[in-house]
């Protein structure tokens, strides 16, 4: 970054020092999420960048702090080294200093409203106290936003409460700058200890406690990337979690390991795991799972796969373009003007859009739907519907589709209905179902193209490979568009990738790809085919721990290994 002038402004701005928690982005505090949305200037840690950059405003001017040295990997602890890593913020008057310090005085002092996040609580970092007496001393007011300590954050998602009825005393320890006498202290004492310390090195602070008085049967949890969908959480004793890391593979790290913690303790639950661990016993934990969908189309059923413990990866298959010939289109949106219609069916978000966008062309807005009856097929189709200002009045009380909309139509009553004629926009690629229907209950239809879908760029090489390589555990097929779509650009998924598809006729167009069906949904529900693979991954699940063997993902298997049919 080069040296800049800093823009005029009051000689201070302010700081917030903020603490991200300890990796999972649910976890920041609602003030957390106001100042950073506030914030013209963020310097992060860099392992928690991601967790606080989607709240931050555009045009930020975002740097973060390098790792220190491989020997000294834990977060807060490494020297901060600063970096821009967002060529398309706005950087302008962020000094090219290297120190973290100096940096969040200087901006502040430019009259910029600056965010330090570093993971866990500022009040636990190692370098955060000393930026504050940095601030104090130069008069650039700052205040602290606390975050979930890393080390009381990770045990909750662990299944490893701190204390029990008795309330037996905790002690924490940073087994990096723990003196002889502070393992002596918590040694002599039968409290439960929190231990943050990195995976190679757990083994050696086990065998500190050991030799400062505790027994060598002391239960013992280490748990690595916790509270993100790759914690791992190992449940030994003070005496054996080194055999059970050798047992489990786990090899010395070149960078020094990963950053763990570990409770110690007779009273810290970790005999109770089993029934305690709410976090990876999740049905999905883990999980890989492609959405074939646009963003704008898979933000709901992504944020149920993330309940059920999995990392939804958006793939668009599908692209949406005007139509050709727009004149059809236009006629059609003056006709509901002028009042040629009695109904307006919408059939997909898509056809929404493309009705507002031309609206909007044209300077109308919600009130040109006045006096016309709107029907709508799907959830996301009335939620786009009511976010236009328009309130459906039809929408299937069963099967959301066209089917499931003939069922509740009206048909066409010239006593009741003075004109006859529907307006339904769609897709250049829809079916007649929907039309055919319609003419039979009476009703003239102007069957109208509003939008055309065009197959997607493929995705990234790298997406690709996961893709046919079987990195990914499982896919969801919401159409038979979206398997030919996904096939075409990005090639067959992985015989080991679990296939779940909406319906009957989606689940025949796999087949007929070579793709053997796992799951389907009960009805034809995005969110219900995420309920059927939770389903799935439950009854996985179970399977495996009745059976005696690790609890896997389907990506884990022994490539080429053979899968069952499913019976859903």
């Amino acid at each position: 970054m080069s040296p800049t002038t800093l823009s005029a402004g009051p000689e201070h701005g302010h700081v917030t020092f903020l603490g991200a928690g300890p990796g999972d982005p649910g976890l920041l505090t609602l003030r957390a999420v106001e100042a950073l949305a506030n914030a013209d200037v963020l310097v992060a840690e860099h392992e928690v960048l991601d967790v606080v950059r989607t709240h931050a405003r555009q045009g930020v001017a975002v740097v973060h702090t390098d790792p220190g040295p491989s020997s000294d990997p834990l977060p807060g602890t490494g020297t901060p080294q600063l970096t821009v890593v967002d060529g398309t913020s706005t950087t302008a008057g962020v000094p090219a200093v290297r120190d973290a310090a100096h940096l969040v005085m200087e901006a502040a002092r430019g009259g910029r409203r600056v965010v330090r996040a570093v993971s866990g609580d500022p009040g636990l970092d190692t370098y955060a106290a000393a930026e504050m007496l940095a601030c104090a001393a130069a008069g650039v007011p700052f205040e602290v936003v606390p975050g979930i300590a890393t080390a009381v954050g990770v045990p909750a998602y662990a299944g490893v409460p701190l204390r029990d009825a008795q309330g037996a005393d905790v002690r924490f320890v940073d087994a990096r700058t723990a003196s002889d006498r502070c393992w002596t202290e918590v040694g002599a004492s039968d409290g439960t200890v929190v231990v943050s310390t990195t995976l190679d090195s757990v083994a050696a602070a086990a065998g500190e406690l050991v030799s400062a008085g505790r027994k060598p049967d002391t239960p013992l949890t280490v748990t690595v990337a916790g509270t993100t969908t790759r914690q791992r959480t190992w449940t030994a004793t003070l005496g054996t979690i080194a055999q059970m890391l050798k047992q489990a593979k786990v090899l010395p790290s070149p960078d020094g390991g990963r950053p763990v913690i570990a409770v110690v303790g007779e009273r810290s639950a970790a005999a109770q795991r089993d029934q305690l661990s709410w976090f990876e016993s999740k049905p999905l934990f883990g999980w890989r799972v492609l959405v074939p969908r646009t963003k704008e189309q898979a933000a709901s059923l992504s944020d149920q796969l993330r309940s059920y413990g999995a990392v939804p990866h958006e793939v668009p298959t599908i692209a949406v373009e005007p139509p050709r010939t727009p004149q059809q289109m236009e006629r059609a949106v003056k006709g509901l003007v002028t009042g040629r219609y009695e109904w307006i069916a919408f059939t997909s978000v898509n056809a929404v859009k493309a009705v507002r966008e031309k609206f909007e062309e044209y300077g109308l807005d919600a009130r040109a739907f006045a006096g016309i009856k709107v029907a709508a097929v799907g959830e996301q189709t009335a939620k786009a519907l009511v976010a236009f200002g328009v309130k459906p009045d039809l929408v299937p009380s069963g099967e959301q589709s066209a089917a499931g909309l003939l069922e509740d139509w009206p048909p066409y009553d010239p006593v009741f209905d003075p004109i006859d004629r529907v307006f339904l926009p769609r897709a250049d690629i829809a079916t007649e179902t929907l039309v055919a229907g319609l003419i039979e209950l009476g009703w003239e239809v102007d069957d109208v193209t509003a939008y055309r879908t065009v197959r997607a760029s493929p995705p990234p090489a790298e997406t690709r490979e996961a893709i046919k390589g079987g990195g990914f555990d499982a896919v969801l097929f919401t159409s038979s568009s979206t398997v030919r779509n996904l096939v075409g650009i990005a090639g067959k998924p992985h015989n080991v990738t679990v296939i779940a598809c909406i319906g009957p006729a989606t689940a025949k167009t796999a087949e007929e790809h070579g793709l053997r069906v796992d799951v389907m949904a009960p009805e034809p529900s995005a969110l219900k085919l995420a309920e059927a693979l939770a389903e799935f991954g439950a009854r996985r699940r179970t399977a495996a721990l009745e059976a005696g063997d690790p609890v896997t993902r389907p990506s884990e298997r022994r490539p080429g290994a053979r899968r069952r049919r499913s019976t859903t």
